[in-house]
């Protein structure tokens, strides 16, 4: 009988300088019926569905109709990609990406950590959500509204008992709510015009910088979906939904009314790269490709793509709309003239709703991007556990939005483009780090392909270089 050589798979090499070496355990099965494990993308395309959908979008077409949605649409196919190489790693290890950056570089998960904290330090999305109300209800201060949003926001999620479940359930309502929204404009408030500007934006795509701004339109780009410390916690919610190798690490509860706690002091995990192993990981890793596909990518694409087609329904060629949230006001005020009453205090209502959701998402996962970070890293010994992190995070992050409010910073647009071009800066950097890490921390048999990382260098090239211009821009303007 000949002698064969069995295939070299390669090994996991989890650098062990900066945190110590993982475990080694075999890669869990996929559960038989994985509807049951669906929903990371779609909390991640719900907590998405804020600032671009509601507000950046719809203002670019308003401004220069739907020629530059094919920006959205690059936008989320990047994501898209980063999305998966950042589940690629937790999916293998069941560490997060800033604990494997970590690996590489003492500090590099604070420094995401501090940018998503500085991105998502403007309330944006919960003034947004408080002059929408004001609309609905005819009257109030967004100011007030927005600060009573913020310590709800704070309760709901330091108390609930497994946060990533009840955030989950608070995304599934706002999705089918924004369904609702786009199956009435559809059948009611969408006409000819707006269908045959849709064709143009096929058959001439534009770049409209110097009407908009450069800021703006990487914002749009950058907010496209998610962005930013966004995509990074794609991380952490599919380890907390079970996902590959995060089956081994506890979900972060509250340390209020939770049971367990989560513990991300074990080191990392990895598996024998033997065939069954190996079997198991081509399931979960196209079950991961399935799952983002038909949710993020889907529901973000058209969602978008609706919500700006209303807008130009609504508001394109009118004079009066200005580059703040009061062209929300206009919109709904010519929805209820073009259909009823009714339909613009929907909108109104879905709108005001869908930013509130997204404003608990961002503290969600600000809050437990960070939390997780600092225990893994600078206090794996210590008795302070992540659950009581993320707690103060999170009403850290709520305390200073309001003392942003308070301090007269209540333009929801000019907060919304800081947070997004600190974002694209933070796209730049990790595109090239995950490449990195994704390239020489994983075994050859499930490490990133060659046209994945294709796309990786592309959103490297392209949010360095709307980083650079954004800046630029801005310095222009003072």
């Amino acid at each position: 009988m000949a002698h064969t050589t069995p295939t070299d798979h390669g090994k996991f090499a989890l650098p062990t300088k900066n945190l110590p070496a993982p475990q080694v355990r075999d890669l869990p099965e996929p559960p038989s019926n994985t509807w049951k494990i669906i929903g990371p993308g779609m909390v991640g395309a719900g907590v998405g569905l804020a600032s671009g959908e509601f507000i950046l979008w719809p203002y670019i077409s308003s401004q220069v109709g739907l020629v530059f949605l094919w920006g959205a649409f690059v936008g989320v196919a990047v994501q898209w990609f980063l999305n998966m190489e950042i589940e690629r790693y937790t999916l293998a290890t069941g560490e997060t990406a800033l604990t494997g950056f970590n690996r590489y570089g003492k500090h590099w998960g604070l420094f995401f950590a501090i940018m998503t904290y500085f991105a998502n330090l403007w309330p944006g999305w919960a003034t947004s959500s408080a002059s929408m109300l004001t609309y609905l209800f005819g009257g109030g201060n967004p100011r007030w509204i927005a600060i009573v949003m913020l310590l709800v926001i704070g309760a709901i999620l330091t108390l609930a008992p497994v946060v990533y479940v009840m955030l989950e359930r608070l995304i599934a309502v706002k999705i089918a709510a924004v369904a609702l929204l786009v199956v009435l404009a559809l059948a009611f408030a969408i006409r000819g015009k707006t269908y045959s500007a849709a064709g143009d934006a096929i058959t001439h795509p534009q770049f409209p910088a110097e009407q908009l701004g450069f800021a703006l339109v990487m914002g749009a780009i950058a907010y496209a979906g998610a962005g930013g410390g966004q995509n990074l916690v794609q991380s952490n919610w599919i380890r907390d939904k079970g996902f590959g190798m995060g089956v081994h690490v506890p979900r972060l509860v509250s340390p209020v009314t939770g049971e367990t706690e989560a513990d991300p002091t074990a080191n990392g995990y990895t598996f024998p790269t033997n065939d069954e192993n190996l079997a198991r990981w081509k399931r979960w890793w196209k079950f991961a490709n399935i799952e983002q596909a038909l949710t993020f990518v889907l529901i973000t694409v058209l969602t978008i793509t609706f919500t700006s087609m209303l807008a130009h329904a609504t508001l394109f060629g009118d004079g009066n709309v200005k580059n703040n949230i009061s062209f929300l006001k206009i919109e709904g005020t010519t929805l209820q003239t073009l259909v009823g009453g009714w339909f613009g205090y929907l909108f109104w209502a879905i709108g005001a709703f869908s930013l509130f959701a997204a404003a608990a998402g961002i503290v969600d996962y600000t809050s437990r991007l960070t939390s997780d970070m600092i225990k893994a890293r600078y206090l794996r010994e210590s008795k302070i556990s992540e659950s009581k992190l993320y707690f103060w995070l999170v009403w850290g992050l709520v305390a200073f939005g309001i003392i942003v409010l308070l301090a007269g910073l209540t333009q929801p647009l000019v907060l919304l483009v800081i947070s997004a071009c600190t974002a694209g800066t933070m796209m730049f950097i990790y595109s090239g780090l995950l490449w990195w890490m994704n390239s020489h921390a994983l075994p050859q048999a499930i490490r990133i392909t060659t046209w994945r990382a294709a796309v990786l260098l592309f959103a490297f090239l392209a949010f360095g270089f709307l980083a650079v211009f954004t800046v630029i821009d801005q310095v222009k303007k003072l």
